[in-house]
């Protein structure tokens, strides 16, 4: 069985871990704590955002934490994501302002967080322009060595296969939902065939499934909670997750997903949830 710090190749060449702890709406001394936790449980990937409002928090408590553990910055993998607000012309600039933020020296993935402009209808053919712009930016960072791989987050596989059209650099991960019940496969088809590494987050569909009878089962009938269940089922596709919690007990369940494996039954009873189902709010299909 492969171990916590088992990673993946990127495209780029940059080796990204499987497990990561997602940072979202956790801030101050709730934040410090979950990443205490998760660098004790193995965890060596951090995600944030700069809408998430917490770069700073997380760049603080690696500086702190780091040394208490007997790690330095290079044994972990940081990633952000661009503000929506900041694509197109004002896109250095938001990128910029989250390097500062994290203070961490070159960040190691950098997404663009949202296919579409804040403040820009969804149908509106600017946000194609303002993204393509974007991605420009990114490119030229990932050149100069501030980032070290480069992605995008919420692309269906319209806006990725428009990105490969046109890119210098081709993304290196495509952060989305995905679960059981929103299981993606063309977008996973897509992915794989370009070479982009897929990473999940929401994997527990915000605490839904793990009240769904089928995860329950499975998860009785392999000794494991529901939360290892879910996380396994996505990384037994190759995908990353990113899960989250306020709670160090739970952050640290969580990282036991490498010690096991579901039969390929159990797989098929998973996806055979798939419905379509989004958890969170926005649905980027909608996105020109």
């Amino acid at each position: 069985m492969p171990t916590l710090q088992d990673c993946v190749q990127l495209n780029c060449g940059v080796q990204m871990p499987l497990l990561g702890l997602g940072t979202y709406k956790l801030h101050g001394d709730e934040l410090r704590r979950s990443v205490d936790a998760a660098l004790a449980a193995g965890y060596r990937a951090f995600d944030t955002a700069a809408v998430y409002g917490n770069e700073a928090d997380l760049g603080r408590a690696l500086r702190e934490l780091l040394p208490q553990h007997g790690l330095t910055r290079a044994d972990v993998f940081v990633t952000s994501k661009l503000d929506p607000a900041d694509h197109g012309p004002r896109a250095l600039h938001g990128c910029q302002r989250s390097v500062d933020r994290l203070d961490c020296g070159s960040v190691d993935l950098f997404l663009l967080h949202w296919p579409g402009t804040e403040g820009l209808d969804a149908g509106d053919a600017q946000n194609a322009a303002d993204r393509a712009q974007s991605w420009t930016v990114l490119e030229d960072l990932h050149r100069s060595g501030t980032f070290r791989a480069i992605g995008v987050s919420n692309y269906t596989t319209a806006h990725l296969r428009q990105l490969l059209g046109s890119c210098r650099v081709p993304p290196a991960v495509l952060q989305v939902e995905l679960h059981p019940a929103l299981c993606q496969p063309e977008l996973l088809r897509a992915c794989g065939e370009a070479g982009v590494r897929v990473q999940a987050y929401s994997s527990l569909g915000k605490g839904a499934l793990l009240q769904e009878p089928e995860v329950r089962a499975v998860a009785s009938s392999c000794g494991r909670t529901p939360a290892q269940v879910l996380l396994r089922w996505a990384m037994q596709q190759g995908v990353a997750v990113l899960p989250r919690s306020r709670e160090p007990q739970r952050v640290q369940e969580n990282a036991r997903v490498f010690d096991f494996e579901l039969s390929l039954q159990d797989m098929q009873r998973l996806s055979r949830l798939d419905s379509g189902r989004r958890f969170c709010k926005r649905d980027p299909s909608c996105v020109a």
